[in-house]
């Protein structure tokens, strides 16, 4: 199946609201954990196209026009001295399309962004500690572990 791998446009937010459904099912949210579609179409358009965007998306679109994965990322600093880091915290294809070389083709694109960003030193993400097909597929591009980070987290209340 022929892919196109494209930013994220206004007109997609729709179909990213969507595809976040399906990411938070494949993370294991229960129905009554899902966020009313009208919210989560907000909270899409808002990070993506607000003023100012809080985040860049990548786009996996099949042969059908239909978004079948995505890449979520933003642009953090500092980084190495004063330079900043291209941060993946989203990579999701669907499963149909899995195992196919599409996740590879994102990582390809977003290297080629931050390669071509000045002062961007480096790409960075993370994956749970649980996820073996998740590891094993990173490991597969070359990319080694990192255990020098322990990561904290606080939720801020509802969203």
């Amino acid at each position: 199946m022929t892919v196109t791998i494209r930013a994220a446009e206004k007109s997609d937010v729709r179909g990213l609201a969507e595809l976040i459904e399906e990411i938070e099912r494949f993370y294991g949210a229960a129905d009554a954990e899902i966020q009313p579609f009208d919210e989560r179409r907000d909270q899409v358009e808002g990070a993506l196209f607000g003023s100012p965007p809080l985040a860049s998306a990548l786009l996996v679109e099949d042969e059908a026009g239909d978004i079948v994965g995505l890449a979520a990322y933003s642009f953090l600093w500092p980084s190495a001295g004063s330079t900043h880091s291209l941060f993946l915290k989203e990579l999701y294809v669907r499963d149909p399309l899995r195992r196919q070389g599409v996740g590879a083709q994102l990582m390809s694109e977003l290297r080629a962004l931050a390669a071509a960003r000045p002062a961007c030193s480096r790409v960075e993400w993370m994956t749970d500690r649980d996820n073996p097909g998740s590891r094993a597929f990173y490991t597969s591009l070359g990319f080694a572990e990192f255990d020098g980070k322990i990561v904290y987290r606080v939720d801020n209340g509802p969203a």
